[in-house]
């Protein structure tokens, strides 16, 4: 039986990218991928599965900055689509990336803290 993991902010470890038992190894071993256990604590995160539940959460937060912004630019400055493309599209590539890994951390981190708290007595 797994200990119970200590009592953390599960957001803050998942926006750091740490272990949410131990908040001291690492989190990913690449870029999204997961490592099968805690460098520092031993945790096995082989039972955890987020699927693409931070994908969808952050596809919509990206794509919700980026419409309502440029809707907002659009209706404001009238500029030419092709202003808008030049900087709506990159926009939302780097909101994408840039949030993905804590994205996918806070998912993680809840998930264990979640699990965990189903089973502790």
């Amino acid at each position: 039986m797994t200990p119970a993991p200590a009592r953390i902010d599960a957001i803050r470890a998942g926006l750091l990218c740490r272990c949410p038992h131990c908040t001291k190894g690492p989190l990913f071993e690449g870029f999204l991928k997961i490592v099968d256990k805690c460098a520092v604590c031993g945790f096995d995160f082989t039972r955890l599965n987020t699927g693409d539940g931070a994908a969808i959460f952050i596809m919509q937060i990206a794509g919700g900055i980026v419409v309502f912004g440029s809707l907002f630019i659009q209706i404001a400055y009238d500029p030419p689509i092709w202003a808008m493309l030049l900087v709506a599209l990159p926009l939302v590539l780097v909101l994408s990336l840039g949030l993905m890994r804590p994205g996918k951390g806070v998912m993680v981190a809840l998930q264990m803290q979640n699990k965990t708290a189903r089973h502790v007595d």
